[in-house]
Order: structure tokens, then C-alpha cells, then sequence
């Protein structure tokens, strides 16, 4: 049996080809989309220069990326607590099966854990993907029982029709 060394780091500006093909490729194999790579470009560019907005982690094998998944968090005023959400999952074809994504989810859930006001870990996962879905239970993850619903608004030129006014928390609506 081959033994692989992984390094599970932060990722870095120079990382973001890397990302950015990954996330292609994610999108292509579990939802058929081919992601618009300006817009994408641009996304990975906003999380690697604010870390709050999305935190990306990566998984290097002898100097070359082989796997990633980034970190939002979620604010619970159920639980008082934030949950932190993997997401962008990816492991390239030839690195699955070798513990790569296990490394990097133990990686997320011990910094998780050192902080006392996370209270959780989420992952989405498409649906069908079984495989998937089957690997994250090997590693103690289980149905939330929630379906994820959203409304997308893809190539949005200017600003809402509406502004949330921070200090006095009234929404502005225009017409």
C-alpha cells in the first residue's frame, strides 16, 4: 500500500489557477454547469483577498494542489454559535480514495473546535452524489434533515432595489 504525504494548508494568491479549475470541474462533474471563468476568476480572487468572506484549504501532494474545499460560516441564533460550512469540494480523480478530503476535513474540524463559538460543521453535497455522500458519513457527517432551497440571480449589473441601513437595521426599498 502507497503512503501519500499531504500538507493541508490555507490557500494562497498563487493557488487560484488551481482553484479555479477545480471549481470548473466540480461544477462539470456533479451539476453539469460550465461555470463562467470571469466570473469565477473573479470570486476566487474576492475569497483569497478577504478571508471572512470564504476561506479556501488545500491539499498538497509533492509541491502540486491535488484537492480543496473552502469554509463560509453561518451565525445560529438557535444555538448561539456559528456553523461552519464546507463547500467547493474537490479532489482530483487520481487522488481520490487516498484520504485526501478525509485529511482536509479533519484539518476544517479541528480548527472548528478550537474555537468555542462554533458549534457545527455543514457540508452541501449534490443530491445525487452518492459517492459523496457516502465518503462524508464515513467521516461522521449525517442528513441535517434540510433541503437546501435558494433563488439565484445570475448577472446582476448594479445595486439591489433595496438598501439595509446598518445602524438603524431599516431596509430601504425603491421603486
Amino acid at each position: 500500500m502507497t503512503t501519500f504525504r499531504l500538507l493541508i494548508r490555507p490557500a494562497r494568491p498563487d493557488d487560484a489557477p488551481r482553484l479555479i479549475e477545480f471549481n470548473q470541474r466540480l461544477a462539470r462533474e456533479t451539476e453539469g454547469l460550465e461555470l463562467d471563468p470571469h466570473v469565477l476568476a473573479g470570486g476566487v480572487a474576492a475569497a483569497l483577498s478577504d478571508p471572512d468572506r470564504l476561506r479556501y484549504i488545500v491539499a498538497e501532494l509533492d509541491g502540486a494542489v491535488v484537492g480543496q474545499t473552502a469554509v463560509t460560516r453561518e451565525w445560529s441564533d438557535w444555538r448561539g454559535g456559528w456553523f461552519w460550512w464546507l463547500q467547493s469540494v474537490y479532489v482530483l480523480p487520481e487522488a481520490r480514495r487516498h484520504g485526501v478530503f478525509r485529511h482536509l476535513h479533519l484539518a476544517v474540524r479541528e480548527a472548528a473546535r478550537s474555537h468555542p463559538d462554533v458549534v457545527g460543521l455543514r457540508l452541501y453535497v449534490e443530491r445525487y452524489n452518492q459517492t459523496a455522500r457516502t465518503a462524508y458519513e464515513r467521516l461522521g457527517l449525517s442528513d441535517g434533515g434540510y433541503l437546501v432551497m435558494e433563488e439565484v440571480w445570475a448577472n446582476r449589473p448594479g445595486r439591489a432595489a433595496c438598501d439595509f441601513d446598518e445602524s438603524s437595521g431599516a431596509i430601504d426599498h425603491r421603486s
